[in-house]
């Protein structure tokens, strides 16, 4: 095909080529709909900084960007509206739209292409999938969806808003960028969308909710301490000490709305207390939230950080610290070492300086219990391991699968029994690493999901993972494979 006509089908697939309007009218958003790539810091006066303001960030409007999707689900949308028997022309309006936004800050996206020093370039991702589309039955009762995302954690589903060079931990530079996109999505919630889908105009209500961070980032965005604070969930307000005592029973209690209030009491400091009450008192709220944030489990990363403490019991076990006072580091390493040589050995995993997605998965598995256990020198140790495993792959599947109750409905039966059982073997056979302390996602999965799959339904499914695997896409078009050749230089995506 000539080439023009190609751009033109090219435009039709970018945001910013279809007609649409709010009621009422987006505050402070303009009410152009032909807007494609925008300057993300567009808006902000250019300050004098090392890096000139308009090569930081690029987005789509995210009003526009969300038209947009809901275009390419127009046949998918007109599909449901038959299969559930509404008849066309009936349904205009009531529609509402479930949006998961993720938001992932990657290391390293610096140019691979040899001379001069190394920048350390970090780029933040935002971006958003549909996950459901559901329209109130005629008498306003009941809602019926008409689609829903099959795979809403493929990088296929998953729409980039933003790409931003900034470091997450940059917290000034990152809520300068994000600012914009939060003061749209603010004025989305409080207004209809009124789009032409199969042909005739229908309203839409959106309603978004972050699920897609990790740890990390809900952190930030909800004004919370770092992750090694004593005040160790983001969803409940137990403190490390208490979450190594009792495992399994908290209930969610944060929310985003809490969190404001807790940093007034935290910036007016009402009743003049110290710092250490106070700090009690607002449970580590300690900057202002400037992002709301849906309290859930990050499936991808709890999957890693589960991986990672199996992985030093391992070590312990194979140089029994349960027997041992505080082991030398030369003790510690040389375990580690047998370790990583048996992994080598028997399930060909190399070892890696930082746990990622993969080895995770094939590190918790039976077959490398077996290995390990191969290291361990008594019998009662290792059917102790093996026990522990065999529960945490029957918990896994709740929170990993995109639909628990229809993918494994036995296991979701069975999860609060499981991970009782789980943490009374951690508390009892392995105290020795729990005394006092647990790790973040370990208190997380044992304690809060039964909670959550209460109240959405799914972890797996509201997960980070699309926005994970759609970094591998960014890091492709940057032409980022390491050492490519000069040919690349000049152009860029």
């Amino acid at each position: 095909q000539p080439l023009h006509t190609l751009r033109a089908a090219e435009k039709e697939l970018l945001p910013g080529f279809h007609q649409f309007e709010w009621q009422p009218a987006l505050k402070n958003v303009s009410a152009s709909c032909n807007v494609g790539i925008i300057n993300g810091l567009s808006g902000w006066a250019s300050s004098v900084d090392d890096s000139p303001a308009d090569t930081i960030t690029r987005r789509f409007r995210y009003d526009v960007a969300l038209v947009s999707a809901l275009k390419d689900l127009e046949e998918d949308i007109m599909e449901g509206l038959r299969d559930s028997d509404m008849e066309d022309s009936a349904c205009t309006s009531g529609f509402n739209v479930m949006i998961k936004e993720c938001c992932d800050g990657m290391g390293d996206v610096s140019e691979k292409h040899g001379g001069g020093p190394v920048v350390p370039e970090k780029a933040v991702r935002f971006s958003f999938t549909v996950m459901s589309v559901s329209i109130l039955a005629g008498d306003g009762e009941e809602e019926v969806t008409i689609f829903t995302e099959p795979k809403p954690n493929s990088e296929l589903s998953c729409k980039p808003l933003c790409l931003t060079f900034v470091d997450e931990s940059d917290h000034e530079t990152l809520t300068a960028v994000l600012g914009p996109i939060i003061a749209e999505r603010k004025a989305m919630k409080e207004s209809r969308l009124i789009l032409s889908i199969g042909g005739l105009l229908r309203s839409f209500r959106f309603h978004f909710r972050g699920t897609g961070y990790d740890e990390k980032m809900v952190r930030e965005m909800e004004g919370l301490e770092a992750s090694g604070s004593s005040y160790i969930c983001t969803l409940c307000d137990s403190s490390r000490a208490d979450a190594s005592q009792n495992m399994v029973l908290h209930s969610i209690t944060r929310s985003h709305d809490e969190n404001l209030e807790r940093y007034e009491i935290w910036r007016t400091n009402p009743f003049s207390e110290s710092a250490e009450e106070l700090r009690d008192r607002v449970k580590g709220v300690s900057a202002k939230p400037f992002m709301e944030t849906q309290p859930t489990l990050d499936a991808l990363h709890c999957d890693i950080g589960n991986a990672t403490e199996f992985y030093k019991i391992f070590q312990d076990e194979i140089g029994e610290v349960f027997q041992k006072a505080n082991p030398s580091r030369e003790e510690r390493r040389s375990w580690r070492a047998a370790l990583d040589k048996q992994l080598r050995k028997k399930m060909k995993l190399k070892p890696v300086m930082r746990m990622n997605g993969n080895y995770a998965r094939r590190l918790m598995t039976l077959e490398a219990v077996e290995a390990v256990c191969e290291l361990v020198p008594s019998e009662e140790r290792r059917e102790a391991l093996r026990e522990l495993m065999r529960l945490y792959l029957q918990m896994k599947p709740v929170w990993r699968s995109t639909c628990p109750a229809k993918e494994c409905p036995d296991q979701l039966c069975r999860y609060s029994f499981n991970s009782q059982h789980f943490a009374d073997l951690l508390s009892s056979t392995f105290k020795y690493r729990y005394n006092g302390k647990i790790t973040n996602y370990l208190h997380k999965t044992l304690a809060h999901v039964p909670e959550i799959i209460e109240r959405d339904g799914s972890i797996g499914a509201w997960a980070s993972e699309g926005n994970e695997s759609a970094n591998k896409l960014f890091r492709r078009f940057r032409k980022m494979n390491a050492r490519q050749s000069k040919a690349y230089e000049l152009e860029d995506v």
